[in-house]
């Protein structure tokens, strides 16, 4: 294969990776960011429009991974070009989307407080 085989496989990993939050959250029914928000990428999305959206990443994923060469995931520089889409993609969503759900921020809680170490824990 050449590199642009692993160069389509590597997007269609990213598409892949992008569809799962905006499927999960449009079937559990819950708005998620999606770029048709207002303002794009920060405001929140219907989860009609996620599952739609969704369903648009993994059309995309689909043909940059299956309809482009002849994949073979048993082949390092393939399957490890899907992986390295899907785990670039991940991180890229984990830093920009995580100032929204508290990410960036691992020590405060969901409610906005911090944690109570004991002080066996406090060095």
């Amino acid at each position: 294969m050449t590199w642009l085989h692993d160069l389509c496989y590597l997007f269609g990993g990213a598409f892949f990776a992008n569809a799962v939050p905006h499927m999960v959250s449009g079937m559990m029914g819950r708005p998620f960011q999606s770029p048709f928000a207002k303002p794009p990428g920060q405001g929140l999305s219907s989860s009609t429009v996620n599952v739609l959206w969704g369903g648009a990443n993994l059309v995309a994923a689909y043909c940059l991974i299956f309809q482009v060469g002849r994949i073979d995931l048993h082949a390092v520089d393939q399957a490890g070009a899907i992986g390295g889409g899907v785990l670039l993609s991940a991180m890229l969503a984990a830093r920009l989307f995580g100032r929204f759900h508290g990410g960036n921020a691992p020590s405060v809680s969901a409610s906005g407080q911090r944690p109570v170490r004991s002080k066996a824990t406090r060095a």
